[in-house]
């Protein structure tokens, strides 16, 4: 909602200075977000006087000017406007002064061979209207040298508020000026009646036509005037609406925007000549379209109000007028609507067209039903002294809705709600200056909310209303009493391992991301979801239909969505929620990263000491452990299983587990035909970790197990070859090896891998390094080849294997 500061002190008189109305206007919940004034950006600009008109030498179209600034010495100016001429006086801009509606900062330029030191400008140039056929002509008495905005009363603030959609009344600048007045900011201004003398006949009716649903537009009210000359608005009107964005039209147009932002009050007017018959309130048919004032064509059906005529539809009722009967400067007699529409219709109509008006911004909040009338007999007013005429008298047809709520209001509830010690005067005084009707003596009284309050209801609401009134500042600060000591540990296990694995990839290089939660069906159906419990009943997109059971469709896109934009080498990582169905169980809190290009860990990307290899596997297997190490688990408690997803590369991916069955990670380079499934190049890397799959922590110890105490003896290496079966997994000869003797073992390392010749066909060697660690004597010959046997037949037992010779 804008409004001028000249705007705001038509209904209020006060004294106070700009920055304690915008003070005040937040402090009563009309939170002010912006503040502009045109003294800033033509406050340089000053009225001059053409003292000489020259014919340019070198052009038939510019004259040469002498222009009195009222600065010294005549300046010379090269203008090309058609009423430039000796005597005239105008507004002159000197060089290093921007002007606005070229979007332009002066110079001292030569055109055609003259200097030009400054010019004239036109109203357009100005931006205070679209006015450029010639540079602005001001009156005789117009001081020179006098900053033009302090002589045309430009220097007027506009000031912006953020109207909650409980406030209608303050879509009004009279309803905004009232707030002010009943904080104590100054005095409400009271409307003068307006009396009109009727001397037209209105030759027109009006029917409503809703069968049951009269609420969609209970009453109608309308007046007819002939003999009407439109043309432009005055001036200040046309200014008010520039003001705040709007463009002036005409003066019957103008006067029903400019009562819509004064009085909250739409109305609208149909050029009389140009309705067929009757004006009819009813639905819409299928088929039935309208050309609205914005110049496009709407779709109606059984669903939209319209006011129609024997030509059909001539007005979407609450939201816009029609082109076909719409005002014109040829127009000469006038019907002027002042209308009531239900705000549900108003919205679901507006909503489903497309459509966004002053007028449905207000009709769907809530407009004063009690002012249908007087708002029609203002705007005749307005439109009699702009445009002359004759007026018919009033019609209503309808009724207009009584209100009767009646609040039984304790005063007691102010002091307990709101904290505000205040006496029964006090708070009778604040609701009777916002309108409300008070009666009783007694500590309960009765209040009725006034006809422009449609969102007050209950006790509650009252309060509010007193306590924004004597100030939000004012209400004393309680410090809520401790029930119980305050917890040491606030964050969850599950917390906490988040924030500790978001720290272990950052510091991997890795840049977090936040996708979408939802993700189209085909991506879900790769990444193993597409059932049709995830799928959202009412997607924004046809893109965003699923919820997603991976974090990775969302990473794999934003990786090529840089690569697009020239990032190709990319590392990113995303905590978050996935689903696997709609049990309680089925949505889970995962982390998850990916790595694209020569994004690796030690990667450089593009150096001059030589580019960095492409990302692989192991660098996901690295950020995975990694995250795992971070929150709690113990890498040498990992095992390495190869049943990762399908959306891995079979040969290329892994698992990481505690135990078959409890699976921590996923890791591995992307299959390819998963990429092609999401048209993302590679080649890409990628791990999952269930953040809540790893073992809770253990409680600490209540007694200290002592301080670690290193081996005093050397340990013992010794190297073993197993000739296994391809198809055995690496993992499982090293579990083996590990477990055949635990006191001794403390480090299995797998050093090489080989095939071809000297071993079988279908088989290949696998060498791994054993450390052992005697800690109570030096391990003897016997002793290495005692644990050697344990080591050859654990490994033969687990996987088949035999010591290469």
């Amino acid at each position: 909602m804008k409004f001028t500061l000249s705007w705001l002190k038509d209904h209020l008189e006060t004294d106070a200075s700009l920055e304690e109305i915008l003070e005040r206007l937040t402090m009563i919940g009309l939170e002010v977000e912006e503040v502009t004034n045109p003294a800033d950006r033509l406050g340089t600009f000053r009225i001059a006087r053409v003292l000489e008109a020259e014919q340019h030498p070198n052009a038939d179209r510019l004259r040469v000017l002498k222009v009195d600034t009222g600065d010294g010495e005549p300046v010379q100016v090269v203008c090309g406007a058609p009423n430039a001429r000796a005597g005239l006086r105008g507004v002159f801009a000197k060089p290093g002064d921007y002007v606005p509606g070229l979007d332009v900062t002066l110079s001292v330029g030569k055109i055609r061979d003259v200097e030009s030191f400054g010019m004239m400008a036109s109203e357009r140039e100005l931006e205070l209207s679209d006015e450029h056929d010639g540079i602005i002509d001001l009156p005789e008495d117009a001081p020179v040298g006098v900053r033009y905005v302090e002589y045309a009363g430009l220097d007027d603030p506009v000031i912006e508020i953020g109207l909650t959609p409980n406030r209608p009344d303050c879509a009004g600048v009279y309803g905004i000026a009232r707030d002010l007045a009943a904080s104590g900011l100054g005095a409400l201004k009271n409307p003068q009646k307006t009396h009109l003398n009727a001397s037209a006949d209105a030759n027109v009716s009006v029917r409503i036509e809703l069968g049951d649903n009269i609420e969609d537009c209970p009453a109608f009210g309308y007046r007819v005037v002939r003999g009407v000359k439109n043309g432009p608005s005055p001036k200040w009107l046309q200014k008010r609406l520039i003001a705040i964005g709007l463009r002036p039209i005409n003066a019957l147009v103008d006067i029903t925007n400019y009562l819509t932002f004064d009085q909250g009050r739409p109305l609208h007017v149909f050029d009389a000549d140009k309705v067929s018959g009757d004006l009819v309130v009813r639905y819409g048919k299928k088929g039935e379209e309208l050309i609205g004032l914005d110049g496009k064509t709407y779709q109606v059906d059984e669903t939209d109000v319209v006011i129609a005529d024997d030509n059909g539809v001539e007005s979407l009722g609450g939201i816009m007028g029609g082109e076909v009967s719409g005002c014109d400067e040829n127009t000469t007699n006038v019907i002027i609507e002042a209308a009531l529409w239900n705000p549900l219709t108003i919205a679901r109509t507006g909503r489903k067209l497309g459509i966004s008006t002053d007028a449905r911004y207000r009709f769907e909040r809530g407009v004063d039903p009690a002012y249908t009338m007087e708002g029609l007999d203002l705007a005749t007013k307005l439109a009699i002294d702009f445009c002359g005429g004759q007026p018919s008298e009033a019609k209503l047809t309808g009724e207009i809705p009584q209100s009767h709520r009646v609040i039984d209001f304790p005063y007691s509830e102010v002091k307990r709600l709101a904290g505000l010690d205040l006496s029964h005067a006090e708070i009778k005084a604040v609701l009777t200056m916002l309108g409300f009707w008070v009666t009783g003596n007694s500590d309960v009284v009765k209040v009725a909310p006034p006809t422009w309050r449609p969102d007050v209801h209950g006790k509650s609401d009252l309060v509010e209303e007193v306590m924004r009134m004597v100030g939000v500042d004012k209400v004393p600060s309680t410090t809520l009493p401790r029930m119980e000591p305050v917890s040491q540990k606030v964050l969850t296990t599950s917390q906490v391992r988040r924030a500790h694995a978001r720290r272990a990839l950052a510091a991997r290089g890795m840049d977090e991301a936040v996708t979408w939660s939802f993700i189209p069906a085909a991506h879900a159906e790769v990444f193993g979801g597409g059932q049709a419990e995830l799928k959202l009943a009412n997607p924004i997109s046809s893109d965003m239909s699923d919820m997603r059971p991976s974090l990775l469709p969302g990473l794999l896109a934003a990786a090529q969505r840089n690569a697009d934009r020239g990032f190709p080498d990319v590392a990113l990582f995303e905590v978050g929620q996935v689903f696997f169905g709609d049990g309680e169980q089925d949505q889970k809190v995962m982390v998850a990263g990916i790595r694209r290009g020569t994004a690796s860990f030690d990667g450089a990307g593009r150096h001059w000491s030589g580019n960095s290899d492409a990302v692989h596997v192991f660098d996901a297997k690295a950020d995975a452990e990694a995250a795992l190490t971070a929150i709690g688990v113990a890498p040498d408690k990992l095992m390495v299983f190869t049943d990762a997803p399908s959306y891995y590369h079979p040969g290329r991916s892994g698992a990481l587990k505690m135990g078959p069955k409890n699976t921590l990670a996923y890791f591995g380079e992307i299959h390819p035909q998963t990429l092609e499934d999401l048209d993302i190049e590679g080649p890409l890397v990628a791990f999952e970790m269930f953040v809540d799959a790893a073992p809770q922590p253990k409680k600490k110890p209540t007694k200290s197990k002592g301080a670690f105490v290193a081996p005093d003896l050397m340990p013992v290496r010794r190297d073993y070859a197993f000739v296994v079966d391809k198809d055995v997994p690496v993992e499982k000869l090293m579990r083996a090896a590990r477990g055949a003797d635990k006191a001794l073992i403390v480090d299995v390392n797998l050093f090489d891998i080989y095939e071809g010749q000297g071993v079988p066909e279908g088989q290949r060697s696998l060498a791994i390094d054993v450390m052992l660690q005697p800690t109570k004597k030096t391990l003897t010959d016997e002793d290495i080849e005692a644990v050697s046997a344990k080591i050859v037949k654990a490994v033969e037992k687990a996987t088949g294997g035999v010591l290469r010779g």
